[in-house]
């Protein structure tokens, strides 16, 4: 039987032993993330090889994907904030009564919505490209990735709450799990490998389903492990449970969800100025996520460190925790953006085969990777805000940014008046810093301190 309880480092200022907590929390995560984007690396290395709709197809059904299931994935903010607050309260045996409650939610949410998508798809896909090739290739992608919608909510309410409670190697170790038998089935399905029928881009769906289903059925083993006698399935949470849940998953769902449909709409921007364009869009943001994933694994550990201060009544340490994680998410991502700076062609070509769409994504992808150690700023506080509660705030300013600045100046500069990719991934570096500045200023003055979680 394992007991639920939690060492909680208690250290003032910057020192080795505060950097140690932050490290042991936050490198799995960041471990599980960048298994994440692995996967997504070698999708595209697969699929890539099938020619340039094929990596448009799954390109435009991944964001899609992402666009419908942005709700439910919120449900991981709200498991989060409050499981993270009742660690630093003692209230040991109550940490996964939230967990019950997204779980369920989870279930109830996705099921019907994922079937509706499923049924008529065919009917909203060619919004997204009029390109028939591309059509015929994202959709049975997209549709294979719903039938899992139920699960990958479930999975992110369970990241959500390890992370929470400082288990987050449970968490990467069935990530890597996950996309081992993820690759292992795209070799197969999308190949015909082993006697498979040869899917092609739709095999990649089938197998990315199948991984993440797998992955559910290991997070509830790993519950009745872990998290028994924290109150895993033990009876349905409250009603004041479930309110709080939905109020703090309700923001942040939205803000995923719109995050999703804004990059839905920058490649469908793109997509208008070109296929081969579209395709090495979809390759450049692949690459960039190696280095912005650690930064948003840094912040779902800033989320946790900060919200149990706060459970604990020190909202001042709860503050310093966030700029700590900060300065060391920076040099991370920073040196990991070099190799994509002074080597991007190299780094392209293992996935663009095209000669002409490696030329277009080269210049693109050394302005996005210059600027991805500031990014990384925004992506520490935007999680510690939304990780202590502050969800509304961090939702309007996300949207706002991407809606009303990004996306009008993207459809003028690129489509519009044609200046190309360069172009188009220097506005993205801009309006990202705007809002990583705007994100340090809010976590600085602290309204969020006040917060209260039960």
């Amino acid at each position: 039987m394992v007991r639920c309880e939690w060492r909680l480092a208690k250290v003032a200022g910057v020192s080795p032993r505060r950097r140690k907590r932050i490290l042991t929390l936050a490198l799995p995560i960041i471990g599980g993330m960048l298994s994440q984007n692995v996967l997504n690396l070698v999708d595209t290395a697969m699929v890539g090889t099938l020619g340039d709709s094929a990596l448009a197809g799954v390109g435009l059904g991944g964001f899609a994907n992402f666009l419908f299931s942005a709700f439910i994935l919120g449900l991981s903010a709200g498991v989060q904030a409050m499981a993270a607050r009742r660690v630093g309260e003692g209230r040991w045996s109550e940490t996964a009564i939230p967990l019950n409650g997204g779980l369920l939610l989870a279930l109830v949410l996705a099921v019907p919505w994922s079937a509706v998508l499923v049924t008529f798809a065919w009917e909203y896909f060619p919004i997204l490209t009029s390109d028939t090739a591309v059509v015929e290739q994202g959709v049975p992608y997209l549709r294979a990735r719903l039938v899992a919608m139920f699960a990958m909510g479930m999975n992110f309410a369970f990241r959500g709450y390890w992370n929470a409670v400082d288990k987050s190697i449970l968490y990467m170790r069935t990530l890597i799990s996950m996309h081992v038998l993820n690759i292992f089935l795209n070799w197969v399905l999308i190949f015909g490998n082993l006697g498979a029928p040869e899917l092609g881009a739709a095999g990649a769906g089938v197998a990315s389903a199948i991984a993440t289903i797998f992955g559910t059925a290991s997070y509830f083993l790993l519950g009745r492990s872990y998290a028994r006698d924290c109150g895993f399935l033990h009876g349905l949470p409250s009603r004041d449970t479930m309110r709080q849940i939905l109020r703090l998953a309700a923001p942040a769902g939205l803000q995923q969800f719109f995050f999703a449909a804004g990059m839905t709409v920058f490649l469908m921007l793109v997509a208008r100025m070109g296929t081969p364009e579209l395709a090495a869009t979809k390759v450049i943001i692949d690459l960039i996520l190696v280095g912005i994933l650690p930064g948003i694994g840094f912040g779902l550990a800033a989320a946790s460190l900060a919200g149990q201060a706060l459970g604990r009544g020190e909202p001042d340490d709860a503050k310093q925790w966030g700029w700590d994680v900060a300065k060391i998410a920076v040099g991370v991502v920073g040196a990991l953006s070099v190799p994509a700076v002074l080597f991007p062609e190299l780094i392209l070509s293992g996935f663009i085969h095209d000669p002409a769409t490696l030329a277009l994504a080269k210049n693109p992808l050394r302005v996005a990777a210059g600027f991805l150690f500031i990014d990384s700023v925004g992506m520490v506080m935007m999680n510690a805000l939304t990780g202590v509660g502050d969800t509304k705030r961090v939702m309007y300013i996300g949207v706002g940014f991407q809606w009303l600045l990004f996306l009008p100046l993207v459809y003028v500069l690129g489509p519009t008046l044609g200046f190309g990719l360069v172009v188009i991934f220097a506005l993205q570096a801009a309006y990202r810093g705007l809002q990583a500045i705007t994100f340090a200023s809010m976590w600085q003055r602290g309204r969020w301190q006040t917060i209260e979680l039960r």
